[in-house]
């Protein structure tokens, strides 16, 4: 595509060379320019793109968009290269990006997921329900990328930059997906990253305490309207009534058509009674448009059903029939969520992202009511996020786990030992029995060691991530692996 067409509908500070060149890619990442590719040049919260502008064109970049901070002088640009200024780098980058790849997002219908907990979840709550409806869905996650059962790639963040966004709706396009599924992030909306994508619906699950930090928002109003700028993309959205800020919506959204679920308000337009929770499972009643269904959901937990009820209300909008709905959630499960680990020892482990104070108190009140020994909680929490919210979870796992070990989870540039001394401080204020081992794999031995058929493991935190980050390197790390390894270990002693 020309460069004149690929920068059309975004005011353009100058330009310098030709507009009429040919572009065959783009990106922000000069490791992965090719031939007649246009590099953005974004300076970002660890790295300055102009630093890499060199190696983007040694690459074969032959155009360059940089903002108006950069200095054009400083970047000795070889003569030859077009440079475009913008006033905003990643907000162009959305715009440019949909241009190139012909604006995928009107070919097919989206639905945006966002919120603190179950976003992940719900999404493939939502694939699940509408595939059973005889949808073609693709999904665009923090897990993965699919289109149908396909796995396309894994992701390592909620919400990938908008040219990669383009690109996969561009190849769900051509693969015949008729509904793309798309988890956004209260960062990929405040970085632009779904800039230009339209959106057909969205689900805003809930808001509570996270993501507060100097390099994400200031505070939870700021989060919270983040997040709610995702809402005002789309002419329909489905909601949380139960929760504190998204029961705001229908007032703050007076010109869309809101839905609502709930487990509190049978005034909700979708509500849930009758929960039989078990310790794998849990059953609920359904009631919507004047029906009543039974529901039986394949993941425990109270906060599942929320999930649920949001996945439905988002899979009516596009023709899912109760019937959609019962076998779509009966046989379900996710990487890394509510995640039941099979182990030759005939152990209870169970795999959990939760990594909030609702979140963690939400599984833990989840598996204690069918616990006959102990509930033995093996966590920590992740580096360079809120630290307010340590000691809260403290509290929670000392008052609600019957033994807690606190471990190293992601301490990204933090001293994993300062963490754990946060966390401690909640735990000991509720009088909690613990102990710190900060190797994780260590801490995951003295778990199954220590532990009986008649105990549960919960290890929240990694969920889905398969790799731990300490100062600016990812590790790789399987918790299902390293249970596996640790329980043949002990198998083979005792033979």
């Amino acid at each position: 595509m020309k460069l004149k067409n690929i920068i059309k509908n975004v005011k353009t500070v100058k330009t310098y060379g030709s507009l009429d060149i040919e572009i065959t890619n783009l990106t922000s990442d000069s490791r992965n320019i090719k031939p007649s590719g246009l590099f953005f040049a974004i300076k970002g919260y660890a790295l300055d793109g102009t630093k890499f502008i060199k190696s983007a064109i040694e690459n074969g970049a032959i155009s360059v968009v940089i903002d108006t901070t950069t200095d054009i002088q400083s970047l000795e640009i070889p003569s030859g290269i077009t440079i475009v200024v913008v006033e905003d780098i990643r907000y162009s980058l959305g715009i440019f990006s949909c241009n190139f790849y012909d604006n995928p997002s009107q070919k097919l219908k989206v639905i945006g997921v966002t919120g603190t907990k179950g976003k992940t979840t719900s999404t493939y709550m939502i694939k699940s329900i509408l595939e059973k409806s005889g949808h073609k869905v693709g999904l665009i996650g923090s897990i993965a990328i699919y289109i149908g059962d396909q796995k396309i790639e894994d992701c390592d963040r909620t919400s990938s930059e908008s040219f990669k966004l383009f690109q996969t709706l561009d190849l769900m396009v051509k693969e015949n997906v008729e509904i793309a599924i798309v988890e956004v992030s209260s960062q990929a909306m405040k970085l632009n990253r779904v800039t230009g994508c339209k959106f057909d619906a969205v689900l805003f699950t809930n808001l509570s305490e996270d993501h507060i930090s100097p390099k994400e928002h200031a505070n939870m109003e700021e989060y919270f309207q983040a997040k709610l700028s995702l809402s005002k993309l789309a002419p329909v959205v489905v909601t949380n009534i139960d929760n504190e800020y998204t029961k705001k919506l229908p007032e703050l959204l007076p010109e869309k058509r809101v839905i609502t679920f709930s487990l509190e308000n049978e005034q909700s337009d979708i509500y849930a009674n009758n929960l039989k929770p078990a310790n794998s499972y849990i059953d609920f009643s359904l009631i919507m448009n004047g029906q009543s269904s039974d529901i039986h959901l394949s993941i425990p937990g109270e906060y599942m059903v929320y999930n649920a009820l949001g996945a439905i209300g988002i899979s009516q909008l596009f023709g899912a029939k109760f019937e959609d709905f019962q076998s779509g959630l009966s046989n379900f499960k996710v990487f890394g969520r509510s995640e039941v680990v099979p182990n030759k020892l005939g152990l209870t482990i169970i795999i959990d992202y939760a990594h909030t104070p609702a979140s963690l108190e939400s599984i833990l009140k989840t598996v204690k009511p069918y616990t006959k020994g102990k509930v033995i909680c093996t966590w920590g929490v992740g580096g360079d996020r809120d630290k307010a919210k340590r000691p809260i979870m403290g509290e929670i796992s000392g008052t609600l786990a019957d033994y807690t070990i606190l471990t190293c989870d992601q301490p990204r540039t933090e001293n994993p030992e300062d963490i754990m001394a946060d966390i401690e401080v909640g735990i000991k204020k509720v009088g909690g029995n613990y102990t710190k081992i900060v190797n994780r794999t260590d801490a995951i031995r003295h778990a199954i060691t220590m532990a009986t058929k008649d105990d549960i493991i919960v290890l929240p935190g990694l969920g889905s991530d398969l790799y731990i980050e300490y100062m600016g390197v990812k590790y790789p790390y399987n918790e299902r692996t390293v249970i596996a390894e640790i329980i043949d270990e002990i198998v083979g002693e005792s033979q």
